[in-house]
């Protein structure tokens, strides 16, 4: 009777026992704590202010640079043909106003070519060359910004890394014999986020900084091509 009782209290306690291990379980294993964008801003720091200043300074200029020159890159059809005909026929006056009724570099660079018509072809041609410049300055407008920031945005995230791996050993030393985990994790933490955030503006930067350079260069490679079309025109024999 006495080994039935035992056997009954035994079967009763398993199930406690079996609950109570698989609570432990669950306590030793590692939580999975989520994060966002904005979670990340906030764990990095006022260091994380720079630099996203200069993330929103990157976009507005490659935004606005990026349409500047898209504006630029385009040409009228036929317009050195048109040019063309204008001129052999001894219409300058209308070849003047097809030049000033397009807004393009181009353009602009034709029209004081036809300015200077009647003056030697070396005046007429550093002429179109100064207006090229003075267009390809107006393109450039603060693309060099883009590289500033592609530069000072990592800078800035391994300050912030610095300046937060100092402030983890401080917090160690101040501890003493009591080093809490958590706390050197969440300093070291802290301090990479800034690493992160610079480094991805920075890459972001350097490639929107490339491709404006590379439409630039587009935009005087047509530049010159239409500078020497000109002058040839003015070589070619009147009809």
């Amino acid at each position: 009777m006495a080994s039935l009782f035992m056997f009954q209290l035994l079967q009763i306690q398993q199930p406690a026992v079996r609950s109570a291990q698989e609570t432990i379980n669950l306590m030793d294993q590692p939580t999975h704590i989520g994060f966002g964008l904005w979670e990340l801003a906030l764990k990095g720091g006022w260091i994380m202010l720079p630099i996203v200043l200069l993330s929103v300074i990157a976009i507005y200029i490659f935004v606005e640079r990026y349409l500047v020159i898209s504006k630029a890159s385009k040409e009228e059809h036929n317009f050195m043909n048109n040019i063309r005909d204008f001129m052999h026929d001894g219409r300058i006056d209308s070849a003047l106003t097809l030049a000033r009724n397009n807004e393009t570099p181009i353009a602009r660079m034709i029209e004081k070519g036809l300015l200077r018509l009647g003056k030697p072809l070396n005046d007429i041609n550093t002429a179109i060359e100064n207006v090229g410049k003075l267009e390809v300055g107006k393109l450039e407008k603060n693309i060099a910004g883009l590289a500033t920031v592609a530069g000072a945005a990592p800078m800035l995230g391994f300050l912030g890394t610095v300046m937060g791996m100092v402030r983890a050993f401080y917090d160690m030393s101040m501890a003493g014999n009591n080093i809490d985990i958590a706390l050197l994790s969440t300093g070291i933490y802290q301090a990479m986020v800034t690493t992160v955030a610079g480094l991805i503006v920075g890459i972001v930067a350097y490639v929107c900084y490339n491709i404006l350079v590379s439409r630039v260069e587009k935009v005087v490679f047509k530049l010159e091509a239409r500078a020497t079309e000109f002058i040839d025109l003015l070589h070619e024999p009147a009809k």
